[in-house]
């Protein structure tokens, strides 16, 4: 019988040298590909380590080189986004078109029979499913994928319950990535500083003033709309009888808008450009939400479609939704149903 071909996905971490020797394990061919993204130090530093983990793993490594796509694709809609007053979530787009869209691509020129990440989730009959370890779950950040895709996608650490368990086995294979510390950074924005990278990056953005929720009472002024997400409280600068958050980014007239934490509550959302992870019958109540990657799921109450948008009611108001991030969609066996762009 003639084994199956993956090409994983290496990054330099501990999650894929472990990914590489489960993978082993169970009979495959197993070949790594790296994609090489930027140009900094930290890049090469993760290519020569992926490198380095083949070469003891005795198998195959190339290198698919997309700076040119990362740059044009992922940066500059990043900063497009915060022109836009949006946040935006980098990881969830590069997981749509890179990792699981460029990367399969390069992998078929290889001839793979699947891909794999070393991404904390599970593939049941064709399906994206929670992993069992929660506080690791990365479902929200696959919800953009192409469904079809998933029955060539392999998640090797899908049985794992911690990370403990992986770094043992990569310290049984002597690896040095056993030791590495993960990456909850985003990759192109060294030191999580997002506003100097901007700056470094020329956004476009001019002063102007900082309202008072459902007033037109000016409480302050800010040096671009960029400098503030919704649900922040620290550096408005501005004194007040209670503590004021950012309620919202007025981008027509250039305003941030602030108001207590009870202004930050809202039972409903408007989200575009929906993605289903599942055939659009399967779409119905109970259906349950994440706004943000480490969120909580959240009940819904209605969903109707409206000029090409999706219309959301929450059974309870939530804090802080977010315009630029994701509504990812569950049902009630954590199955993840697909994900929409919030837009307001």
């Amino acid at each position: 019988m003639t084994k199956k071909t993956v090409v994983l996905g290496m990054s330099g971490g501990v999650d894929s040298s472990v990914a590489a020797i489960k993978l082993k394990e169970d009979g495959y061919n197993v070949i790594g590909a790296t994609m090489l993204l930027l140009d900094d130090d930290n890049t090469k530093e993760e290519l020569n380590d992926a490198k380095k983990v083949c070469e003891k793993l005795n198998i195959q490594h190339h290198i698919f080189d997309l700076r040119e796509k990362f740059k044009k694709e992922i940066i500059t809609s990043f900063i497009k986004s915060y022109e836009e007053a949006k946040t935006p979530n980098p990881c969830v787009l590069c997981n749509k078109l890179f990792k699981f869209g460029y990367f399969y691509e390069e992998a078929k020129k290889l001839n793979a029979d699947y891909i794999a990440t070393g991404h904390y989730a599970k593939i049941i009959n064709n399906k994206l499913v929670m992993s069992d370890v929660l506080e690791k779950d990365q479902s929200y950040f696959l919800s953009q994928i192409n469904k079809d895709l998933l029955s060539k996608i392999i998640f090797p650490l899908n049985k794992f319950k911690s990370k403990d368990e992986i770094r043992s086995i990569a310290e049984k294979y002597n690896l040095e990535t056993s030791k590495k510390k993960d990456s909850e950074e985003i990759c192109f924005i060294t030191n999580n500083n997002y506003k100097a990278y901007l700056q470094e990056n020329n956004i476009k953005s001019k002063p102007g003033n900082i309202i008072l929720y459902n007033t037109n009472k000016i409480l302050g002024t800010h040096n671009g709309i960029y400098n503030y997400t919704i649900g922040q409280r620290k550096g408005l600068n501005i004194s007040y009888k209670e503590p004021l958050y950012v309620i919202s980014l007025d981008k027509k007239n250039n305003n941030v808008i602030i108001g207590t934490n009870d202004d930050l509550y809202k039972d409903k959302l408007t989200a575009s450009n929906i993605n289903y992870l599942v055939e659009k019958d399967e779409f119905k109540l109970p259906l349950y939400a994440k706004i943000r990657s480490r969120g909580n799921l959240e009940e819904i109450d209605n969903i109707k479609e409206e000029d090409n948008n999706i219309i959301v009611t929450f059974k309870n108001k939530i804090r802080a939704i977010t315009p630029g991030q994701y509504i990812v969609f569950y049902n009630e066996n954590e199955v993840c149903l697909g994900g929409a762009t919030i837009e307001k």
